[in-house]
């Protein structure tokens, strides 16, 4: 009887997000800072990028839809290869908040670097470099203006 019972919660907790510390497979992009692997969702730790619907302003004053773009560029990036996210916490949504990885290529970092992206200091300093160098030549969203996605995302909900 013992054994069934620690069989029985060996597949329960096995099965968690918080047992499972590192998610392996192929990733489907639900939004610039949120991945699918295996039915799981994954928020990339450290990062904020703009929400689907986000608009930026390019310096020319142009609208562009900054937040849609993010997520493309984020699929462009990891296509059909292999994402490996080691987990960090789990959130208020039930999503795990990990690093991904692909090929050795930190995609949390890589979309800060590039632009697509802000650190999300509230919880995290790692990404805080990249975001000062993509700041500083412009890259994607800092190549004109834009709402922080936590400010846009309170507006959003009306205050």
């Amino acid at each position: 009887m013992r054994f069934v019972l620690a069989l029985l919660f060996v597949s329960i907790f096995a099965t968690t997000p918080v047992a499972a510390t590192t998610l392996t497979g192929i990733a489907s992009v639900v939004d610039g800072d949120t991945l699918e692997i295996r039915g799981q969702r994954v928020r990339l730790h450290g990062i904020d990028a703009p929400e689907s619907r986000q608009l930026c302003m390019t310096a020319e004053g142009q609208r562009w839809r900054c937040g849609q773009q993010a997520a493309f560029a984020l699929a462009d990036r990891i296509g059909r290869g292999q994402v490996s996210c080691t987990a960090r916490d789990t959130d208020r949504y039930g999503r795990i908040i990990a690093v991904c990885h692909q090929d050795g290529v930190d995609l949390n970092g890589w979309l800060v670097r590039e632009g697509w992206a802000v650190a999300y200091r509230r919880y995290s300093r790692d990404y805080i470099r990249a975001e000062t160098d993509a700041r500083a030549v412009g890259r994607n969203i800092w190549s004109g203006r834009f709402d922080m996605p936590w400010d846009w995302r309170r507006a959003q909900r009306g205050g």
